[in-house]
């Protein structure tokens, strides 16, 4: 899970600075938003293993707030 979440995190840092120096911000936004509800959902399963479930249900709340706003925004 480590792993996973590593590279979710260079997956959406490298999509958000791609987006910012291009200028195409706009267009690469809700990817990395996807991205991030990816990374945020797998550090809330993280959180759930490890019994420290209210830090994994405000994970999960931010998830699909991202994935909501990631959807709104396509």
């Amino acid at each position: 899970m480590k792993i996973l979440r590593l590279i979710l995190a260079i997956i959406v840092v490298a999509v958000s600075s791609y987006g910012l120096t291009t200028g195409n911000s706009e267009v690469l936004i809700p990817y990395a938003l996807l991205f991030l509800g990816l990374m945020l959902l797998v550090t809330g399963i993280t959180e759930f293993k490890e019994r420290r479930k209210a830090n994994a249900i405000i994970l999960f709340i931010v998830t699909g707030f991202s994935f909501f706003v990631a959807a709104y925004t396509f």
